[in-house]
C-alpha cells in the first residue's frame, strides 16, 4: 500500500527488470490492483494513512515496539519493591529509565538497597503470625513488614526519596550516600565505602544517560531510522524540559523509500496533539510541509520538522542526538537479524546461485599479507546468516611465504581445509565464498574437483561487488538492496578483517620478540644491552667471552654460560632455517603438482603431515 504522484511509474517499477526477493515476493502474494485517485499529494497522504491503520498491510509501517533496554521499577504494593526489569506491566507501577547501561542501573539498585531498609521478597504477607523476620532484617537491609508493625509514612518517604533521586531532584538523598561513604572510609569499613562510591557513580552515569547537554529546555522528538532490506528501526529520541526521557524502537517490514518510511511513522506514531512537541528533527529529507499541514490540521498540533544538517542552529548537538538515535536504530537491527537469522539473504541467495540447498553454512576465505612476508589465509563460518565464531579458523601458509601468489595461497588453504575435514568425516559447508574474482574461484574448484567435492563455489569481487561463479565468462550482478549481496558482502568484510587482524598480529610478535630472552642469566636488561651491542644470535655467538663479561657485569662462568647457550641456539636456529626451506620447496612444488594433477593422494598426504597448522579454541584461532 502506497501513494505515488505518478501511479504508472510506482507500479512499473514493479514489474520492470530483475528483481531482488523480496519484490518477487510481494507480486507473488498479489492478486488484484485497485487504487483511488486523490486531487493531490496531502489527500492521498491522509487516504494512504487511514487505509494503513484499518488494514495494517504486512509491508507497511505498523508500529512494533522494540526496545529492550532495562527500566527501574517501583511497584504499586504497600510496601513496594525496586527492580530491574524489561518488562512493562500497566498495574499503576512506576517506571523509570530505558537505560541503556544495564551493569551501572544494577550498581545503582544494589546501592539503593545498601541504604534504603525496603523489602526484598517477591511473595508478601502483611504481619503472618508466624513469620519470621528474613537474614535481611537481621543485617539491617529490610524492615521486615511481613511480620513487624511498619509505618506506611517512613516507607513512603523512602520511595519517595529515590524517585526524587531518580527524577533528578535527590540532591539530599545523594549527600546521604555520600556521608555514609565518608563514614564508612573513616570507621575503615573500605569495602562498605566502595560499593556506596561505586552506587554514586552508577547513578551519575544514569543521569548522564537522560540528558542532552548545552540544549535549551524545549521539547523535541528526534526521529531516525535504519535499516538492512526489508528490515527497519526507528528510534525515538524524545527530550522534554532539556531532559532525555526515553529512547523507544519501533519495527517494521518495508519495502518502501526511507523518506515514504518517514511518513508512514509519523502518521501512526503522533495520533494525541498532547504528545507532539515543538519540533521534530529527523535525519531524512522528506515532505516537511505536507506532515505539517497533516499534523497541524488533522491533530491541532503546531509543529516544526527541521531535517537536521550543518547549516541548522546548535548543529553540532543535533547532531549528536540524531546519531545516538540512528545508533540505537542500528542496533535494534542487529537483534533482529540475530533472532530470527538472515533467512530471506539465505532464500535470495539460493535462488540467485542456483544453489542445491539453503546456504545455511557459508564458509568464506581470504589472503591477507605484506609483500609476501607473513601470507595468512583466514576462514570464516557464517550460520544462518550470522557470525559463528567458534568455527573461526586461519592458516600459515607455507607454500607463498616469500613471494605474492594469491591463486596458489587459495589452493594451499582449500586444499588443507577440506581435505581434513574429508579425512575426519565432517560435516561440509553450503557454500564457499572467496574473496576475489573468477580467477580465485576456478583455482579453488580445481582443488574441490581433485577432492572429489560438489561444494558450491563464489567469489565476490571487490571494485563493482560481482559474483563470480566457477568456469563462467559473466559475472551474476544483484541490486545494492539485495539481501543475498549483503550476506555476501558481511562475510567477505569478515574473512578480511580476521585475515588482516592475524597477519598484523604476526607482524607484531616477529618485531617485538628477541632471541636473546631464551639465554640463560639474561632477563629484559641484559636482553636490551644484548641487542644493542649484537643485535643477532649470530654476531653473539662470534664474541669474546670478556667482552660478555664486561658489557652484561657478570663473572667469567656467567659469561661462558651466556656464550656456550647463543652458539647452540644459534646452530639450532640455522639448521631449522634450513630444513625449512628444503621443506618449503618440496612442499611447494608437491602441493602445486598436486593441485594441478587433481592427485588425491598427494593432498591426503600433504594434509596428514600437516600438524602445526592446525589449532582450534575460541573461535578465533590458527589453523
Amino acid at each position: 500500500m502506497g501513494k505515488a504522484k505518478s501511479l504508472k511509474n510506482r507500479l512499473s517499477s514493479y514489474f520492470s527488470g530483475r528483481k531482488d526477493i523480496k519484490t518477487r515476493l510481494l507480486i507473488s502474494n498479489a492478486r488484484s490492483i485497485e487504487y483511488i485517485t486523490t486531487n493531490n499529494e496531502y489527500e492521498a497522504f491522509l487516504l494512504e494513512n487511514n487505509l494503513i491503520k484499518k488494514y495494517t498491510p504486512k509491508y507497511n509501517i505498523n508500529l512494533k515496539d522494540g526496545k529492550s533496554y532495562p527500566v527501574l521499577r517501583i511497584t504499586a504494593e504497600e510496601y513496594p519493591r525496586i527492580f530491574k526489569t524489561r518488562r512493562i506491566v500497566q498495574d499503576g507501577s512506576k517506571y523509570f529509565g530505558p537505560y541503556p547501561d544495564a551493569s551501572a542501573l544494577d550498581t545503582f539498585i544494589e546501592t539503593l538497597k545498601e541504604v534504603y531498609p525496603l523489602r526484598h521478597c517477591k511473595s508478601f504477607r502483611k504481619k503472618s503470625p508466624n513469620a519470621s523476620p528474613c537474614l535481611y532484617y537481621h543485617i539491617g537491609r529490610c524492615l521486615a513488614p511481613c511480620c513487624r508493625d511498619v509505618a506506611q509514612s517512613t516507607y513512603t518517604e523512602f520511595i519517595d526519596e529515590i524517585s526524587m533521586l531518580l527524577e533528578g531532584k535527590g540532591e539530599e538523598t545523594a549527600k546521604k550516600v555520600e556521608e555514609q561513604m565518608k563514614a564508612a572510609a573513616k570507621e575503615m569499613n573500605f569495602e562498605k565505602a566502595a560499593r556506596l562510591r561505586d552506587g554514586l557513580k552508577a547513578l551519575s552515569v544514569l543521569q548522564n544517560e537522560n540528558s542532552v547537554e548545552g540544549f535549551d529546555g524545549n521539547d523535541r522528538d528526534y526521529i531516525a531510522s535504519w535499516r538492512d532490506g526489508e528490515l527497519v528501526s526507528i528510534a525515538v529520541l524524545k527530550i522534554r524540559g532539556g531532559k532525555l526521557l526515553g529512547r523507544d524502537t519501533y519495527r517494521a517490514v518495508s519495502l518502501n523509500e526511507d523518506e515514504e518510511i518517514l511518513e508512514e511513522f509519523m502518521g501512526a506514531y503522533y495520533t494525541e496533539k498532547e504528545e507532539i512537541p515543538p519540533g521534530i528533527y529527523v535525519t531524512v529529507e522528506t515532505d516537511k510541509s505536507l506532515m505539517k499541514k497533516y499534523l497541524s490540521e488533522e491533530l491541532k498540533a503546531n509543529t516544526d520538522i527541521i531535517l537536521v544538517t550543518d547549516g541548522i542552529e546548535h548543529a553540532k548537538l543535533h547532531s549528536a542526538a540524531v546519531a545516538m538515535a540512528q545508533e540505537n536504530a542500528r542496533e535494534d537491527i542487529i537483534r533482529r537479524k540475530r533472532e530470527r537469522g538472515d533467512f530471506p539473504a539465505m532464500e535470495e541467495l539460493k535462488e540467485v546461485l542456483e544453489l542445491p540447498t539453503l546456504p545455511a553454512r557459508i564458509e568464506g576465505f581470504d589472503i591477507a599479507h605484506i609483500g609476501g612476508k607473513f601470507p595468512v589465509a583466514s576462514l570464516i563460518s557464517f550460520y544462518n546468516g550470522n557470525p559463528d565464531k567458534k568455527n573461526y579458523r586461519y592458516f600459515r601458509l607455507k607454500t607463498t611465504d616469500g613471494y605474492i601468489d594469491d591463486f596458489q595461497s587459495m589452493r594451499e588453504a582449500t586444499t588443507r581445509r577440506y581435505t581434513r575435514l574429508l579425512n575426519e568425516g565432517k560435516e561440509l559447508p553450503d557454500l564457499i565464498l572467496i574473496d576475489g574474482g573468477i580467477g580465485q574461484v576456478n583455482a579453488v574448484d580445481g582443488v574441490l574437483k581433485s577432492l572429489g567435492l560438489n561444494v558450491p563455489i563464489a567469489g565476490l569481487a571487490k571494485r563493482d561487488e560481482e559474483i563470480w561463479r566457477p568456469h563462467t565468462s559473466e559475472p551474476v550482478r544483484l541490486s545494492k538492496r539485495s539481501d543475498a549481496l549483503r550476506l555476501l558482502q558481511r562475510v567477505r568484510d569478515e574473512t578480511h578483517r580476521f585475515a588482516t587482524s592475524r597477519n598484523q598480529n604476526l607482524r607484531t610478535k616477529e618485531n617485538t620478540v628477541t632471541p636473546f630472552v631464551k639465554l640463560p642469566h639474561v632477563g629484559a636488561e641484559r636482553d636490551k644491552l644484548l641487542m644493542k651491542k649484537y643485535g643477532t644470535l649470530e654476531a653473539l655467538s662470534k664474541a669474546p667471552e670478556s667482552e660478555i663479561a664486561e658489557l652484561l657485569h657478570v663473572r667469567a662462568d656467567l659469561a661462558a654460560d651466556i656464550l656456550l647457550a647463543a652458539r647452540h641456539l644459534y646452530t639450532e636456529q640455522r639448521e631449522r632455517k634450513n630444513m625449512q626451506m628444503q621443506s618449503l620447496g618440496e612442499a611447494g612444488t608437491t602441493w602445486q603438482k598436486a593441485a594441478h594433477r587433481k592427485d588425491i593422494a598427494d593432498l591426503a598426504s600433504l594434509a596428514a603431515e600437516d600438524d602445526g597448522s592446525l589449532m582450534v579454541a575460541s573461535g578465533e584461532e590458527q589453523e
